[in-house]
């Protein structure tokens, strides 16, 4: 199992190795549940759990790529993770014709009413969004992004985040449903919902609900 933000790479050889094995690597089967104490694997043969092993190593490649392309916007922007996440909205909202409201953005972000208004006021300051009235409601606010800071959203990590689109316009529609089902289920393995130790942690450390 490997801690978010470490190199999950091939391990130095060590003085044991032999030519025909190849370097471990830390998410590796062999590396990280020896024993069989976390996933069942009586029903794997060798080749199995190889190919397994590559999967979970071309994962951590994707994530990987992932927080390189995050860390290197956040500094091209110099805004933080959550003042991205709120542009990365605002910019989605305006794309399908939704009046983005501060209530609508702090329950997609996962924050409170006061924290949503202290990100506005940062942005707003940096010249990154504008407020106006809603046209229904006058009593009612709207968050727009500005012109300048969308085209350098879009020119820079926009473009980028394009090539999940690339990589999956190669794959056959087959192809496509089984990379889905797999992420789902994956998905759904890994999620902490309704684990006490989990749950525990989140509100000892006054975490937000995760959205």
């Amino acid at each position: 199992m490997t801690e978010p933000g470490t190199r999950d790479t091939a391990a130095p050889e060590s003085p044991t190795s032999t030519p025909d094995r190849r370097p471990w690597r830390v998410h590796d089967l062999a590396a990280s549940d020896p024993e069989g104490e976390l996933a069942d694997r009586s029903g794997l043969d060798e080749t199995a759990e190889r190919e397994i092993d590559d999967l979970m190593a071309a994962l951590v490649a994707l994530r990987r790529a992932e927080e390189e392309l995050s860390s290197a916007s956040r500094a091209f922007m110099d805004l933080g993770a959550t003042d991205m996440r709120a542009l990365h909205y605002l910019i989605a909202a305006a794309h399908t014709g939704e009046l983005a409201t501060p209530g609508a953005l702090g329950e997609h972000l996962g924050i409170s009413s006061g924290a949503t208004t202290k990100l506005l006021d940062r942005l707003a300051r940096g010249g990154h969004i504008t407020r106006g009235h809603h046209p229904a409601d006058r009593r009612a606010v709207t968050i727009a992004v500005s012109p300048a800071t969308r085209r350098a959203a879009m020119d820079s990590m926009g473009r980028q985040q394009a090539g999940r689109v690339r990589a999956a316009a190669r794959l056959s529609s087959e192809e496509r449903g089984t990379v889905t089902r797999f992420l789902l289920d994956m998905a759904g393995e890994l999620s902490p919902a309704g684990l006490d130790w989990a749950e525990g942690s989140a509100r000892s450390a006054g975490a937000p609900h995760a959205r």
